[in-house]
């Protein structure tokens, strides 16, 4: 509706102080044409909005101007109720701190309001932790964010993927969680990089400060940073037909391979199956596990390949 997306408008300008007409359409999935005319009418309304041109230009209340329009929705209250990862809270070491301002909003809520939010607790928890996870040292966490917090540079040592250590003094920009891996995004040598917090073997703060890139997006960036990563990842696909007994287990293994499509049965009941490897070493050990109930249809290449390791498995057991 026309008039929550007015409030909105309010409400993200209160909390931003400006924003561009793209950035607003882009957060209310909106057209910028539908900005502009939200903003006259905000302005027929006696709202003081105020546009400011130029290369950092962008929309604006008049500065003071605050709204009340901040009831809050049946919905968003449930949103901002729910339970966050109790896991991540710990690595950041956060918890206490987290269950004490939960209690205080929860106190500054009407009563009818209060009993709905504190049920939210009880009917959605979120973990993010697999069945078998493996723990990663976290323990840099606590002065990888008070460097990002002061806006310090810091001197680290490095763990490569190829066990090869490196040092270098980087500018922390933020820290992200994928899944239950932390990754610390930061400017080395002026470029944006990625860094495994487990492999970061120490941290010492230095009393240099630096100055974070203008207009930089934590959450923005690495989407953009993961699409490149995944897009860059190596693709060895496969067709093979597959016993139905094992159609189940093959859509349960999407760590080593990834279903990229299934086909209707053939005459002989098997079903056709595209799968997606990174490699074909992987392709290779995958399939021969699942013994005869799969068979590889391309590529030949492959075939050869199953056939030598099964071929080196009797060999070596004979």
């Amino acid at each position: 509706m026309r008039a929550d997306r007015l409030i909105s408008i309010l409400l993200l300008l209160q909390n931003h102080g400006k924003m561009t007409t793209k950035a607003l359409a882009n957060e209310l999935e909106v057209t910028e044409r539908t900005i502009h005319r939200d903003m006259e009418a905000l302005s027929a309304a006696g709202i003081p909005v105020l546009a400011e041109r130029g290369k950092h230009g962008g929309w604006r209340l008049v500065d003071e101007y605050r709204t009340r329009l901040t009831g809050l929705k049946d919905n968003e209250l449930k949103t901002l109720f729910l339970s966050p990862s109790f896991q991540l809270l710990s690595d950041l070491g956060i918890t206490k701190d987290w269950k004490e301002a939960r209690q205080k909003l929860l106190a500054s809520l009407p009563n009818t309001l209060q009993s709905q939010a504190d049920n939210v607790w009880n009917r959605i928890h979120i973990d993010i932790d697999s069945w078998k996870q493996s723990s990663q040292e976290t323990t840099a966490l606590g002065l990888l964010q008070q460097a990002i917090w002061e806006e310090r540079k810091i001197r680290i040592a490095y763990e490569k993927a190829n066990k090869e250590f490196s040092e270098r003094i980087i500018e922390p920009l933020g820290l992200v969680a994928k899944g239950r891996t932390w990754y610390l995004v930061a400017v080395s040598n002026t470029d944006l990089k990625n860094f495994r917090v487990s492999r970061i073997k120490s941290v010492e703060l230095t009393n240099e400060p630096f100055v974070r890139p203008t207009n930089f997006q934590l959450a923005d960036y690495w989407n953009k940073s993961k699409q490149n990563f995944v897009q860059s990842l190596p693709v060895f696909e496969v067709e093979v037909e597959a016993s139905p007994a094992i159609i189940q287990r093959l859509s349960f293994s999407g760590r080593f391979a990834q279903v990229v499509s299934t086909s209707t049965p053939n005459e002989n009941g098997w079903i056709p199956v595209k799968l997606s490897f990174d490699t074909k070493q992987e392709a290779t050990s995958y399939i021969i596990g699942f013994g005869d109930q799969i068979k590889i249809i391309s590529p030949s290449s492959l075939i050869e390949s199953v056939k030598r390791m099964a071929e080196s498995v009797l060999t070596f057991y004979k």
